[in-house]
């Protein structure tokens, strides 16, 4: 609840003017589940994003998203293993106690995560559970798009009433989002260190393969074959 800066409509001539003196009303949290593949954005703004508040939300959103899947197979299938995605080694034992896996679900590396009664409630669901590395937050997408929500929503705005003006402006802006919504590629330093290595290739016509060297012709294409004999006839 502070004047938050950016730009705004105003008259020519009549630029916008705020108080530099305010009094800090409370905060607003956007709790969001994002899937990068189709840019489809579910998010709530709220007081307090305690686990008291978040796994409550949490379950009943992912509950909604799984009832849109179609059936779960009854065995595990490839790319549905608990073994392809945990790297521990108890994981080849849930493929026979768990259902098949349905769906991934990217955390940050926060204690209020590792929640016993919650991540066994996901892996009830069939829904498996991945956290980012420790200070890895920047690998979530989710906080891509909330800065995105954030800006769109708060730029140029002064609140000053209550917060519930702000979770309408955020609620606004969600469903705005949401009507053209923007699918993420994932483009981090490894898919960068890769482009450079390609770059550094020679690629060979025909497939998509390439090499570390270029591959040495041994005969010399038709043009530049004519091209000799015209010199010669010239040269005559």
């Amino acid at each position: 609840m502070i004047p938050q800066p950016g730009q705004s409509w105003q008259p020519e001539g009549a630029p916008a003017r705020r108080s530099h003196e305010y009094l800090r009303g409370g905060t607003v949290k956007l709790l969001t589940l994002f899937r990068p593949a189709t840019g489809e954005l579910r998010a709530e703004a709220v007081q307090s994003g305690s686990n008291a508040v978040l796994h409550p939300w949490l379950k009943q959103e992912l509950t909604a998203i799984l009832e849109t899947f179609p059936p779960p197979p009854t065995q595990a299938t490839p790319g549905r293993s608990w073994a392809e995605w945990d790297y521990h080694p108890e994981a080849q034992q849930r493929d026979a106690v768990l259902p098949p896996l349905r769906m991934l679900l990217l955390w940050d590396n926060l204690r209020g995560h590792y929640t016993r009664e919650m991540v066994a409630w996901c892996e009830a669901q069939g829904i498996g559970v991945l956290y980012t590395p420790l200070s890895g937050s920047w690998l979530n997408m989710a906080e891509s798009v909330q800065r995105i929500i954030q800006r769109r929503a708060l730029e140029g705005q002064n609140p000053e009433t209550d917060p519930e003006r702000v979770k309408g402006w955020l609620r606004a802006a969600v469903r705005g989002w949401n009507r053209q919504p923007t699918p993420f590629v994932w483009g981090g330093k490894r898919h960068a260190r890769r482009d450079r290595a390609y770059a550094r290739r020679h690629r060979l016509g025909g497939s998509g393969a390439t090499t570390s060297i270029p591959v040495r012709r041994r005969y010399r294409s038709v043009r530049n074959c004519h091209r000799s004999l015209i010199g010669s006839s010239i040269g005559n």
